[in-house]
């Protein structure tokens, strides 16, 4: 069993930055390979960025390449997302998630999910 706790969403203006962080509880976190997804308002949870368990590999949405960051540290059990240069359609709820099967761009491959974190671009 897994439990994932988010932070470090809030309100930014555009162009500005922000990183979240997932901590996970339990000693197999280093085994998962992890995700993160965003939800907005009306809309269906999308993929957003994935890394593997080593930290090594790493994969972007389209809308976020060359913006986002994904990185983890696997001796304190977290993952995080640096978010640079946001944008008003990135205003989302972020949730992090630890899967279990492959391909990692869907939502049905991930098995842990956090409560997720708000994150508010302004224009």
């Amino acid at each position: 069993q897994v439990q994932l706790v988010e932070s470090g969403g809030g309100l930014v203006q555009a162009g500005g930055s922000l990183r979240l962080s997932c901590t996970a509880s339990g000693r197999t976190f280093s085994t998962y390979p992890m995700g993160w997804f965003r939800q907005a308002p009306g809309k269906e949870r999308e993929f957003v960025t994935t890394i593997n368990s080593s930290g090594r590999r790493t994969y972007y949405a389209d809308s976020v390449k060359g913006r986002f960051t994904i990185s983890r540290d696997n001796a304190k059990n977290t993952v995080y997302l640096q978010m640079n240069s946001l944008k008003p359609e990135d205003t989302a709820v972020y949730y992090c998630a630890a899967a279990d099967r492959f391909p990692l761009t869907t939502t049905l491959n991930y098995v842990y999910w956090g409560q997720g974190t708000q994150v508010t671009v302004s224009s």
